[in-house]
């Protein structure tokens, strides 16, 4: 893997200088489809460099122009537009596109650019060039834990398998369901990175969202019990079934809430400007239940989290302040909705008309330039486990002969998804040709 390269060092800063922010109106435009497509290749080269460990010239380029406020922005825009205007174009009956890759590509868009943000906020000069979008991106963060915390309660993840009888357009609504789950853990570790700034980024006030985030309940473990006696655990972008011997084990994601909490609990910065009412005291002593020797053997530094809640339990509670406090606040989010407040249904008519009804030849060019952008060789070096079956998500050793795109774990399950896979694979197959 140590000579696969996707960017040229030269190539990549023009792509990063390159990088805007777009109107809601015009996502999905050719405009815009560019610049995901730079965005899937930068993003790719950020994991490649990040997996060999030979120095990371995309975080550095994002730094030095400048960009993460750009793609801060990016991420709340398509957040909204997938809030706003996807849930209009699902609702209009008449609208039976021939290819809904289109439409997809959008709502993969945020998922491409906090799977970005997840590589580069490991290093702290990248949280600290987001500047004043940090507190965006803390309160973009936020909405996406609450929704996690909100699916826990509801006793499971979402389900990956659709009915036959339903339309690709509401194909395409439950993909989206199933991305936002893997969204907010992503979203999970991004907000870890930023806690470990917290001492530095913030010196006059604590983003107000972080104090939600102490508040937030649940937000351990994140696992799901799916059925009696059986636990499963999300790792590696896939649900894996936990062998009771191994259920006490730390996992990455369940890592990364204790250290945001750690960070945000023991931080001088964070104790000397949170005010502790008695219900944030109850919520937080609710962690010591979770806080067992088994974990403490695997995350020593957590017995100081420990000796914390001991403490807090012994100690009265604080009186609101009353003296007047100045705050910075997010903006991102209002500014775009007030821009665009009752245009919901125009953006939505504007892009059915000249976005997302494209002829045969243009999607014929699109496949050619997806097929260029998601190089077989790059996507499976940067694959975090073995391809899996497309159909039954068996671990898989056949791919489909004339697109190369999908893989399976046996003739039956190809069979099978056909219906869903044949137009992609038509589409794809012919790029190829075209090139």
């Amino acid at each position: 893997m140590g000579d696969l390269e996707l960017l040229l060092p030269g190539e990549a800063e023009v792509l990063v200088r390159g990088l805007r922010s777009f109107p809601l109106r015009e996502m999905g435009s050719e405009g815009w489809n560019q610049q995901h497509e730079n965005l899937e290749k930068l993003n790719m080269q950020a994991i490649l460099d990040a997996t060999i460990s030979q120095g990371e010239p995309i975080q550095e380029l994002l730094v030095t122009h400048g960009k993460v406020p750009t793609l801060v922005e990016e991420l709340i825009a398509v957040e909204m537009w997938k809030q706003k205007v996807f849930p209009v174009l699902c609702r209009v009956e008449d609208f039976k596109p021939q290819n809904t890759f289109p439409i997809y590509m959008v709502v993969h868009h945020e998922a491409s650019i906090i799977n970005l943000l997840e590589t580069v906020f490991f290093h702290k000069e990248v949280c600290e060039s987001a500047e004043d979008t940090v507190l965006d991106l803390v309160d973009y963060c936020h909405r996406k834990l609450t929704l996690l915390v909100a699916r826990s309660g509801c006793g499971g993840p979402p389900e990956g398998e659709g009915s036959q009888d339903s339309n690709p357009m509401q194909e395409l609504q439950k993909q989206a369901e199933l991305m936002e789950f893997e969204i907010a853990l992503k979203a999970l570790s991004v907000l870890r990175y930023i806690t470990d700034c917290v001492d530095r980024q913030w010196s006059v006030s604590q983003p107000p969202q972080l104090a939600h985030l102490k508040r937030t309940q649940c937000l351990y473990p994140v696992r799901w019990f799916l059925s009696p006696g059986k636990l499963q655990q999300f790792e590696g972008s896939r649900w894996h079934t936990v062998a009771p011997s191994e259920q006490q084990k730390l996992s990455k994601l369940d890592g990364q809430v204790w250290i945001a909490l750690y960070n945000l609990l023991l931080s001088p910065e964070a104790q000397a400007r949170y005010c502790l009412t008695s219900f944030a005291k109850g919520q937080l002593l609710k962690l010591r239940a979770f806080l067992t020797d088994t974990l403490l053997d695997q995350l020593p530094n957590l017995a100081h989290l420990q000796s914390f809640l001991a403490h807090l339990a012994l100690t009265e509670t604080q009186p609101p302040k009353k003296d007047l406090v100045l705050e910075q606040i997010p903006e991102i989010w209002e500014r775009l909705e007030r821009e665009n407040r009752g245009k919901w249904q125009a953006i939505a008519k504007h892009q059915l008309q000249h976005v997302f009804s494209p002829s045969e030849q243009d999607l014929r060019l699109q496949a050619q330039r997806w097929a260029e952008t998601y190089r077989l060789d790059v996507l499976e070096a940067v694959a975090p486990e073995r391809p899996r079956c497309a159909y039954c998500s068996a671990e898989a050793s056949k791919r489909c002969s004339r697109c190369q795109n999908e893989w399976y774990c046996c003739r039956e399950c190809q069979v099978k998804h056909w219906e869903k896979h044949g137009k992609t694979c038509v589409l794809a197959a012919q790029g190829d040709r075209a090139k």
